[in-house]
C-alpha cells in the first residue's frame, strides 16, 4: 500500500515526515528506494534541525544520491498538496552544483558535461563536497542503527500483552522502542515484532537480547528473539 504526505513543505507536514521516521530508516521497507527519492525531491529545502529525524533521513538520502544512487523500486508513495513530481527528479540525484550553475549560465550542457574541463572553482567544490560525504559517512559509522526483532513466546497460553510490556519496560540509554504488531507462527502462537532505534556507542542488539530480554524476569515470557533486519541510519 502506498504512503501518502500531504502538504510536505509546511510546517504540519514536515513534523509528521518527522514523526513517521522516528523509527523508520526509510520511506518504505528496509533500503533505500525511488520512494525516498520522490520524497526528497518533494522536499524544497532540506528540513531544519528541529525536525531531527526527518533531517537525518534527508542527509543520508543526500548522500546516497551523491555517492552511489538509489536503485530500490519502493512500495509507492503519494505525495499531495506539492508541486508534481517529474520522472526525471525521481529517476536522476538531484545536483545542487548543476541548477546553480544553470542559472548563471545558459550553456546546455552545464548539467551534463560532468567529465569534462572544471575550473578551479568547481574542482574546490567537488573537494569539499567530497570532504563533507566523507565526514558525514564517518560519522554514521558511530551513529543509530533501526532494528527490526522478532521475539517469541514459550506456547499459546503466554500472555502476549504482559510479554510486550516487559519488553518495553527495558529503558538503557540510547534505545527507544518503535512499532509493534503481533504475527501468526502456527498452532495459536502468536510471536511479537517490534522496531526499535539504538545509539551504536551506547548499546549492543546482542547484549540486549542476551542480557536484558532473555533473562528473568522477562524470560517468564520471552522464549527467543531473533534480529530480522539491522539498517545504519
Amino acid at each position: 500500500m502506498a504512503v501518502a504526505f500531504h502538504d510536505i513543505n509546511s510546517a504540519a507536514g514536515l513534523k509528521k515526515l518527522d514523526q513517521y521516521l522516528l523509527t523508520r530508516s526509510y520511506i518504505t521497507g528496509y533500503q533505500a528506494s525511488k520512494d525516498d527519492v520522490t520524497v526528497h525531491a518533494a522536499l524544497s529545502k532540506p528540513p531544519s534541525a528541529e525536525y531531527v529525524n526527518a533531517s537525518r533521513w534527508y542527509n543520508h538520502i543526500a548522500a546516497l544520491l551523491r555517492i552511489s544512487g538509489v536503485s530500490g523500486e519502493g512500495c509507492g508513495v503519494k505525495i499531495e498538496g506539492s508541486a508534481p513530481i517529474t520522472a526525471e527528479a525521481v529517476a536522476t540525484p538531484p545536483a545542487c552544483d548543476s541548477k546553480a550553475s544553470a542559472a548563471e549560465d545558459d550553456d546546455d550542457d552545464s548539467d551534463v558535461d560532468l567529465f569534462g574541463e572544471e575550473t578551479e572553482e568547481e574542482k574546490k567544490a567537488a573537494e569539499e563536497r567530497a570532504a563533507a560525504v566523507k565526514a558525514s559517512t564517518k560519522k554514521k559509522e558511530s551513529g543509530k542503527s533501526s532494528v527490526l526483532l522478532d521475539i517469541k513466546p514459550w506456547d499459546d497460553e503466554t500472555d502476549m500483552k504482559k510479554l510486550e510490556e516487559a519488553v518495553r519496560s527495558i529503558e538503557v540509554e540510547g534505545l527507544h522502542w518503535g512499532a509493534s504488531k503481533l504475527v501468526p507462527v502456527g498452532y495459536g502462537i502468536k510471536k511479537l515484532t517490534i522496531m526499535l532505534t539504538i545509539v551504536d556507542d551506547l548499546v549492543s542488539v546482542d547484549s540486549l537480547i542476551e542480557e536484558r530480554l532473555t533473562v528473568e524476569p522477562i524470560n517468564e515470557y520471552v522464549q527467543s528473539c531473533d534480529i530480522v533486519a539491522f539498517n545504519k541510519i
